[in-house]
């Protein structure tokens, strides 16, 4: 009966989430679109209403270990589920971010995120992937943000690996920009597929700044040894089996 009503709890939660999306993207479009503060005020309210309702509905709450940084820098993040997309919005000053290009045409998200300055980027060829992140990064230079990158590209399911890029390495290298990795356990209990919410602690934890100074090749292997090192002892903490 447990199961049951989790499952009754987690499709109300998924249903609520996307008509809050529909609704305050809709009623926020017109000062959205005439103001980027606005559209960040837009984001952070449906973010707020996402983590009510996932406390409310699903028993999920968050913890926040280390501290939440600020300035013109670059996030380089574990990539779990939507919820770690929620959170950095929420909790960092002007998150902003690299993006698969398919999302740019996506009702609500992909107007708030051109809004906001995300840079797209179509997977396949990693050269012309570097070319149009650094173009779309560029375009917004003068307004300092908190850049977050997904160093793997994708949404990685806790038990599966997936090699880090180099486009974290390539922005900080370019930019001169410190970076920020970020650790978290969030698919365990907000899985990339599926309905089911499982209640818990995500926990966010923001790692010690990356070194200056490391080629693109070193830099890339320790932030995802530094990243996947901390992430999987959040799973293991949260009763996740790591192999």
């Amino acid at each position: 009966m447990g199961l049951i009503s989790q499952y009754i709890r987690s499709i109300l939660f998924i249903v609520l989430m996307y008509v809050a999306m529909l609704v305050l993207g809709v009623l926020g479009a017109i000062p959205a679109g005439l103001s980027r503060n606005w559209a960040y005020k837009v984001m952070k309210l449906y973010c707020v209403t996402v983590l009510w309702l996932a406390r409310v509905l699903c028993g999920i709450t968050y913890e926040i270990r280390g501290e939440v940084p600020t300035g013109d820098i670059v996030i380089a993040s574990k990539h779990q589920s939507f919820l770690d997309v929620i959170l950095h919005m929420y909790l960092l000053p002007r998150a902003n971010y690299v993006m698969k290009r398919e999302l740019k045409w996506a009702p609500i998200l992909g107007f708030y995120a051109m809004r906001i300055g995300a840079a797209p980027v179509k997977r396949g060829d990693k050269s012309k992937a570097v070319g149009q992140m650094m173009k779309g990064i560029e375009r917004n230079a003068g307004d300092p943000s908190q850049l977050v990158i997904y160093p793997q590209g994708t949404r990685v399911p806790p038990g599966t690996f997936k090699p880090y890029k180099i486009g974290a390495a390539v922005i900080c290298e370019r930019m001169g920009k410190p970076c920020i990795p970020v650790a978290t356990n969030a698919g365990v209990f907000w899985p990339k597929r599926g309905l089911l919410r499982h209640p818990g602690v995500v926990v966010f934890e923001y790692l010690e700044p990356m070194p200056d100074g490391l080629k693109l090749e070193v830099f890339t292997k320790e932030l995802e040894t530094r990243i996947e090192t901390a992430s999987n002892k959040l799973m293991e903490e949260a009763g996740f089996k790591v192999s």
